[in-house]
């Protein structure tokens, strides 16, 4: 009882205070839509966006705009991205009038086995270090939308990166933060820290000026050289002797083997719209479980924040996220019943297990029988080509691991392995691991309609369908969807397996939910706290309006984000 005061004292001193006035939109609209008809442009930083925008005005495909926006981000957000990490997309080809789905994930070492870990008593695969860098797939997943979907030559695309990076740029308010905290703490753990990223000890800033002239040099080698520069030149062997001299396991011929692979998207159509994410290795088939499951329930007449919303809203993510630690995994290696795990049917029997008016506190994954940061950007041309792009390091910057003189940090998807043999995503050598990371697209009668993602771990399928409920079931323009109060639950099974809750978790509320909700959601047994900041993730957003031919863009309010059109 105690407890539960202590919630309503401390929302009665949160409750949201609206935006500033505005003629029109809802309360918490930050801004309006940006609108134009020749190209859009929605990424994390304006300065990468500006990039975007210049590349599609030199006659650049939505793809050449995408990949020169990666790698500013890679630069400029070092903390989230970088060519050290792994990459999604999903194309929206106007010629040919199809989705196209690509997965630049990369695996993990060939040399390194299961019993190793057993063998050293680990429990787990560490967060940081050598052991879970895995293949970092990003520089492929560029050569390879380019090859099919770009227009202007790889050194024009990558040059402004190169230019940011020999002459610098200043830091952000959201970025210099946690960039700060990055490089102090991993300077104490690993080498080519301070060289890299505070060469003259800076204690970075909002406005400082950061340069990364190795990063340029990476970046000149990859435009001059190619995509086989990174896997099987200098690049590679740069930092397989150093992976393997801090007791790691990747080797040159780990990357010299790997090759992105083009994949078909998924989809579920939700109330008329087709939602479409990618299968596996990913986590984007969670949000389509979670559309499917909510289906049944009439949220428009419920409305945005009432306590039915949010209730339903948590107990499909439950249901969902079981099934995620049950099934995910590199279907290369696991069998992922993935049209079971999408139908109607298999949603109708999972949704038995929620009551209207009470919270689960244990739930397990159905039975199917024979069975912390990122960038999200995304890009439209004046063609009618839409990207969706997603890219990350994994844990902000990523493993800790800077191969020498090269200006990027390596990865840590590794760790998303699990160390229990019965587990669909148990570690196995060549095995892509469990992926936060998913854009995601939809169509409206197999038109274009929208390419968004939400950016966040374990809290991106939550933002997808936020997303599309906001759009579809409540009526809000595409950055009203963005800007709205988010909701998160926390105490789903992990990725890995090892964790499992069984009290019902917590619900997780931004500013701006009524008092009212809270406890009504109270009183039907839910936990409710209050989150801030990056709990929540980055959105953008680009949709497109078929009759008249023009693009509406959105970006993120909780950060740097900026959406820009021409």
């Amino acid at each position: 009882m105690k407890r539960t005061i202590l919630f309503a004292l401390f929302f009665m001193t949160m409750i949201v205070l609206t935006a500033q006035d505005r003629r029109s939109g809802k309360p918490w609209t930050t801004r309006s839509e940006v609108i134009a008809q020749n190209g859009m442009v929605c990424s994390s930083h304006p300065l990468a966006t500006q990039v975007g925008i210049d590349v599609l005005k030199k006659g650049g495909t939505a793809a050449d705009a995408a990949i020169a926006v990666n790698a500013c981000l890679g630069l400029m957000e070092p903390t989230g991205c970088g060519v050290g990490g792994d990459l999604f997309a999903i194309v929206w080809d106007a010629g040919t009038g199809r989705l196209y789905g690509l997965n630049a994930s990369g695996p993990a070492p060939e040399s390194l086995t299961l019993q190793y870990f057993k063998d050293q008593g680990m429990e787990k695969i560490p967060s940081y270090g050598p052991l879970p860098v895995s293949v970092p797939g990003c520089v492929d997943g560029w050569f390879q939308l380019h090859a099919r979907f770009g227009k202007l030559s790889m050194a024009e695309i990558l040059q402004p990166a190169i230019g940011y990076a020999e002459e610098g740029f200043p830091l952000t308010e959201v970025i210099a933060p946690s960039f700060k905290q990055s490089v102090e703490r991993f300077s104490t753990m690993y080498p080519n820290i301070k060289e890299t990223y505070a060469p003259n000890g800076e204690q970075w800033k909002k406005g400082d000026i950061f340069r990364n002239p190795m990063l340029a040099a990476t970046l000149k080698l990859i435009a001059g050289k190619g995509r086989d520069e990174f896997y099987k030149g200098s690049i590679a062997r740069t930092i397989a002797d150093f992976i393997q001299m801090q007791g790691g396991f990747l080797s040159y011929d780990d990357l010299a083997n790997y090759s992105s692979e083009w994949i078909e998207p998924v989809s579920v159509n939700y109330r008329g719209y087709d939602v479409w994410e990618l299968p596996p290795n990913g986590q984007g088939i969670a949000a389509l479980q979670m559309l499917n499951i909510l289906e049944a329930y009439d949220m428009k007449s419920y409305g945005f924040g009432s306590p039915e919303h949010i209730h339903y809203f948590v107990e499909a993510k439950k249901l969902a996220f079981e099934d995620r630690a049950g099934y995910y995994a590199d279907p290369h290696f696991a069998n992922v019943p993935l049209e079971t795990l999408i139908s109607k049917s298999y949603a109708e029997q999972r949704r038995k297990q929620i009551k209207d008016n009470r919270a689960s506190r244990e739930l397990q994954a159905g039975v199917i029988a024979d069975t912390d940061n990122t960038i999200y950007l995304t890009v439209a041309d004046k063609d009618g080509n839409m990207v969706s792009f997603i890219q990350s390091n994994y844990r902000g910057m990523g493993s800790g691991m800077v191969p020498p003189g090269l200006g990027f940090m390596l990865q840590d998807r590794g760790e998303l392995f699990s160390l229990d043999e019965d587990a669909a995503n148990v570690f196995a050598p060549g095995k892509r691991p469990f992926h936060t990371i998913i854009p995601a697209f939809i169509t409206k009668d197999g038109k274009p309609f929208l390419s968004f993602g939400v950016m966040g771990g374990d809290y991106q399928p939550l933002g997808h369908v936020l997303i599309a409920m906001n759009l579809i079931d409540f009526g809000m323009n595409v950055q009203e969807a963005g800007d709205a109060p988010r909701i998160d639950h926390l105490g789903s099974s992990s990725p890995t397996g090892e964790v499992h809750d069984n009290t019902g978790g917590e619900v997780v509320l931004e500013n701006g939910f009524s008092m009212e909700t809270v406890r009504r959601l109270l009183g039907m047994g839910h936990k409710v706290t209050y989150g801030f900041g990056s709990v929540y993730g980055g959105y953008q957003g680009i949709m497109y309006d078929a009759e008249r031919r023009i693009y509406f863009g959105a970006s993120e309010s909780r950060k740097d984000g900026c959406a820009m059109g021409y």
